[in-house]
């Protein structure tokens, strides 16, 4: 085990010497030539630029532009007790899990009726429910939209369709495929997004707002100290109607998460890892590398779209993503204590 992880310490440390925590800035769109060379070197690149059309036109995304365009449709909203959707929490026996958020069902008027107007009012700890449009199941576009031609792939945001392409062509074409999935997302400085990697190439622009990332290469997988957590969701008391954590079947598979809850709190990282930090404003665009790990704070009422394209899995780029993780399976996460600074799923 020690060998592995000074193995995996090793490759970090070549690959820092080698790329440091630069990142590329491009005041506009990359050709599908460049596109390519970028997902070559597989490093972040801010984009000066928006993937949506008209983004910055001041008439469009408002709130108001927003409930006016949705009237009374019906969407999908993920509601929590502290802003972490999908993150390791503590149940009130003190035991961890890996908890999905409540979905309920509303209007977008009253949606947004649930957000900040953007001044710093964070609800974490204070009892109210904290809301975020992130259903992450291609909300806008799903693959079936580009296998059916769009005739077999209704959307909750169909008024909002007309406004969002349903892919990038210069990403498109460097990839030689359609998104896997199209994504709005609406939320506000209460909402968090914990730590985790996904197996998608991300192109993500920001319409409202900002975003900040955290960011750590797959190389520093190791320092995100992985653990296994029973699976859990939050559902409504019919008592109270308040939120609680309700566990899922024992047969439910456990689930592999990083037990950093916040890894830009001092010492949440060890000294060896190399966070790279990148703020995502209004009208810009983050391409964010396959298998990069990040994390994802937001700055008053944002509005963001973004497309996931499907890694490459041939050759070797799925192979060196697992290897880097470890090559066993991560210990229990509820018999692991707290040491050296990193919080095991506190929140």
């Amino acid at each position: 085990m020690e060998s592995r992880l000074e193995t995996l310490r090793w490759l970090s440390e070549e690959y820092h010497d080698l790329n440091g925590t630069r990142y590329d800035v491009l005041e506009a769109a990359p050709t599908p030539l460049d596109f390519s060379r970028l997902v070559h070197i597989a490093r972040p690149v801010l984009i000066k630029e928006s993937a949506v059309p008209e983004a910055d036109d001041p008439e469009k995304w408002s709130k108001k532009w927003l409930s006016d365009m949705m009237k009374d449709r019906e969407i999908s909203v993920a509601v929590t007790p502290n802003g972490r959707a999908d993150a390791v929490t503590r149940s009130p026996d003190n035991k961890m899990y890996f908890a999905e958020p409540y979905t309920d069902k509303m209007t977008m008027q009253s949606f947004l009726d649930t957000l900040s107007s953007g001044e710093q009012d964070s609800r974490a700890g204070t009892g109210l429910e904290v809301h975020y449009l992130q259903s992450q199941n291609g909300n806008m576009f799903s693959a079936t939209y580009y296998d059916m031609s769009g005739n077999e792939d209704p959307s909750e945001f169909e008024p909002l369709r007309e406004f969002v392409p349903s892919e990038i062509p210069w990403c498109s074409e460097a990839l030689d495929k359609s998104p896997d999935a199209v994504n709005l997302w609406i939320g506000d400085e209460n909402s968090v997004t914990s730590i985790h990697s996904d197996p998608y190439e991300n192109i993500y622009t920001v319409i409202r707002g900002s975003k900040h990332f955290t960011l750590l290469p797959p190389t520093e997988g190791w320092c995100l100290q992985e653990r296994r957590y029973p699976h859990a969701t939050y559902s409504r008391s019919s008592a109270s109607s308040e939120l609680e954590l309700t566990p899922s079947s024992p047969s439910t598979p456990l689930v592999r998460w990083s037990s950093v809850a916040d890894p830009t709190a001092p010492g949440a990282l060890p000294a060896e890892a190399h966070p790279i930090h990148i703020t995502v404003r209004a009208g810009e665009t983050l391409y964010l590398p396959a298998g990069w790990w990040h994390y994802v704070r937001q700055e008053g009422f944002t509005v963001a779209v973004n497309y996931w394209y499907d890694m490459e899995g041939r050759g070797m780029s799925w192979v060196w993503l697992n290897f880097l993780r470890g090559t066993e399976e991560p210990p229990l996460g509820n018999e692991e204590p707290d040491s050296g600074g990193v919080a095991v799923g506190s929140q």
